[in-house]
């Protein structure tokens, strides 16, 4: 009857650090789970900072207007010299390393711009792609009243 004890009890001991690898696997993966959203939240709040950028440019590229007189009718037009010199300046003035693609007056009332950049992500991670090219592109209308 000793015998038996003694298997058992041998049994048990070698089920002792059982749990440490799966627990080490979860650990690892909770860590890549974070590193994943840490970057996608990054990446997320970069393309809206962009959106935000292509969408200033296009506003000030609708202020480079200049006035027509037809007639008796004024109109305001837009050309894509006007616009270009409108959008470079707020992208310049901003401090990101966002560059101006495009910037034109496709129908004479409405400025399109175009800005690009490349996100980095903000932590190591064998998960997730290095410098991934973010594109915006904006439209504003001007109108005279």
């Amino acid at each position: 009857m000793g015998h038996r004890m003694t298997r058992r009890l041998v049994f048990e001991d070698d089920q002792d650090g059982s749990i440490l690898p799966l627990l080490l696997g979860y650990v690892v993966l909770a860590i890549a789970v974070i590193f994943v959203c840490t970057c996608a939240t990054d990446l997320y709040i970069a393309q809206k900072r962009l959106d935000s950028l292509a969408d200033a440019a296009a506003l000030a590229g609708a202020d480079g207007f200049t006035l027509v007189v037809d007639g008796d009718a004024v109109r305001a037009e837009l050309t894509d010299a006007g616009v270009q010199e409108q959008a470079v300046a707020i992208v310049d003035a901003v401090t990101t390393e966002a560059t101006l693609v495009s910037a034109s007056a496709p129908d004479g009332v409405t400025a399109r711009v175009t800005v690009a950049a490349a996100w980095h992500p903000p932590l190591f991670s064998p998960f997730v792609p290095g410098g991934v090219p973010l594109e915006a592109t904006a439209t504003s209308r001007t109108a005279l009243r």
